[in-house]
């Protein structure tokens, strides 16, 4: 069986990381090995954050409802239990652009949560 060399396949591996490290500082950049390890975090940061960003957001929505719903003489907990037993099911999502850019459709959901509590 004839020997077998891993030189272009380990040249192609090196160039994929050092491709990836473009633009970092000093030897992050240029040398294989750290330029591995920041490659490698830098993955998983990205992974880590797509998962924060969902949960961020979604506390910015429950931030911004609670604050349209106090205007409205409720609390987050009584408006959330209000709109259950009304029927209606609006994600968060849309309630807080309901409540940062049509203030007076919110009030008018906010009165159908608070007839129901």
């Amino acid at each position: 069986m004839p020997r077998v060399k891993s030189a272009v396949a380990s040249r192609e591996r090196r160039k994929r990381v050092l491709k990836a490290a473009k633009g970092y500082r000093g030897g992050r950049s240029k040398l294989y090995r750290t330029a591995r390890e920041s490659v490698n975090r830098a993955l998983l940061y990205a992974y880590r954050g797509r998962k924060l960003r969902k949960r961020d957001m979604r506390r910015l929505w429950i931030a911004r409802i609670n604050a349209a719903a106090r205007l409205n003489g409720l609390s987050y907990s009584k408006f959330i239990k209000g709109l259950k037993g009304a029927g209606i099911t609006l994600d968060r999502k849309i309630l807080a652009e309901l409540a940062v850019k049509d203030a007076s459709v919110f009030a008018e959901i906010a009165r159908a949560a608070k007839k129901h509590l």
